[in-house]
């Protein structure tokens, strides 16, 4: 019998023949990512440290994104703490305040490539599955103990199959799929489970790296252990933008004997604009069937649709219009090098003449940490990944997630819209 994805990444790294769904495997991770919770996951082991060190200092990345620039002395004390950690250690992968949202930055760098396993002490890790890694969140006292023994265990999860068909019909997206997929099987459908995401090569050719990172970073949201693609011609081509050498990785994918706990197909060319109602990320309803719904708050970003292309997708929706008066329209870079991106190619002008308000490159509003936090009774509809009550600062505040197309569409009017009325 054939090994899953997970299986034969999980294997290998255990130094293991064959594993299977279950077991207990113990390996030594690639990579380590921490943000802002540095200060407090180093503060678990201050003394060891000073005893013994990092174990390796390649492996850890540090990426200071969730509440940047600091908003309070509590934070900016946080992150000097962090920082002097990193000096001291002598750590290489240490990205301060402005390079971005951890989760593309670890892309952007070059340090997620297929085959390799990560951990990240933040739960939207499994984001790198874009790009063929094994990827997942793991709790702060374990990121502490990893720091130390450079090891960590797994319990090999069992593996869904889902077969995509035929190609998206824009404005319909990535984040139509996944929201769709979410609605479908529900929050914890695929819990403490790997996700692999199958299908032609016509079709798997049509979805870019950049919706691929949408797709796998909510695979979390669904309970996913990890959401993965296979690497193609696009992941190489796209590695290879980023100045990664096709030699500095190998390729895994599943056996096509491979035993899957189940199977799901999905027809892209049937996806319709999707939308999350508050309070849960499976309450996933057609934007057609709800339009009309008012808003006063929409956001542009984070690292579920921060890149360049969700912008671009935004920026041509808004293009010689404005914005609502009633709304405010929050636009978040996902990293430096997507702002150096869209200011060069005028997409960013465009959302600013539509009336957006452009943010620091970080977290800040999608978690209610700093900046856009909501008043009572407002809602805002958003491009990130949970909708969660109080998760933007208020507790009697709602939250609806969308495609940065529908978030677009809807600015218009501040009124939820279906983006193919406008796009």
């Amino acid at each position: 019998m054939g090994m899953t994805f997970a299986e034969k990444v999980l294997a290998k790294a255990a130094g293991l023949p064959e594993v299977e769904p279950g077991q207990i495997v113990t390996v030594k991770p690639d990579h380590l990512l921490t943000h802002d919770n540095t200060a407090a996951i180093i503060g678990k082991i201050e003394g060891d440290l000073e005893k013994y060190g990092v174990v390796n200092e390649e492996l850890p990345i540090i990426v200071l994104d969730h509440v940047v620039p600091a908003a309070n002395e509590k934070t900016a004390t946080g992150h000097a703490r962090v920082r002097e950690f990193a000096a001291k250690h002598d750590l290489s992968n240490f990205y301060d305040v402005g390079t971005g949202v951890c989760h593309q930055v670890v892309v952007e760098k070059g340090h997620a490539l297929p085959g390799r396993v990560l951990v990240g002490s933040d739960s939207h890790t499994c984001s790198y599955g874009a790009v063929n890694a094994f990827s997942t969140g793991i709790d702060r006292t374990e990121a502490a103990a990893l720091l130390l023994t450079g090891e960590t265990w797994f319990r090999v999860p069992p593996t869904v199959k889902v077969t995509l068909r035929k190609k998206l019909q824009p404005p319909v997206s990535a984040k139509d799929v996944i929201l769709t997929i979410i609605g479908d099987i529900s929050a914890g459908g695929a819990t403490y489970q790997a996700v692999e995401f199958h299908g032609s090569v016509d079709t798997l050719s049509s979805l870019s790296v950049e919706d691929r990172f949408t797709i796998s970073n909510m695979g979390i949201e669904m309970g996913a252990k990890i959401a993965v693609f296979p690497c193609d011609e696009v992941t190489d081509e796209y590695l290879k933008s980023l100045g990664v050498s096709r030699d500095d990785y190998e390729p895994v994918w599943a056996d096509p004997d491979a035993e899957y706990a189940g199977e799901l197909y999905y027809d892209l060319s049937a996806i319709e604009p999707a939308v999350a109602f508050p309070h849960k990320v499976d309450n996933v309803k057609e934007v057609k069937d709800v339009e009309g719904l008012e808003f006063q708050q929409a956001l542009l970003g984070t690292c579920t649709n921060g890149r360049a292309s969700d912008l671009r997708a935004a920026a041509a929706i808004l293009e010689g219009k404005k914005v609502a008066p009633s709304v405010r329209l929050l636009v978040l870079p996902a990293s430096r090098a997507v702002l150096s991106e869209v200011l060069e190619d005028g997409t960013l002008e465009k959302l600013v003449d539509a009336g957006a308000l452009v943010l620091p490159v970080g977290c800040g509003p999608c978690l209610g940490a700093h900046q856009g936090v909501l008043a009572p009774g407002e809602r805002c509809l958003s491009t990130a990944n949970r909708n969660f009550k109080g998760r933007m600062g208020c507790k009697e505040a709602e939250i609806y997630l969308a495609s940065p197309q529908t978030v677009a569409a809807s600015a218009l009017s501040g009124r939820l819209t279906d983006p193919r009325r406008v796009a």
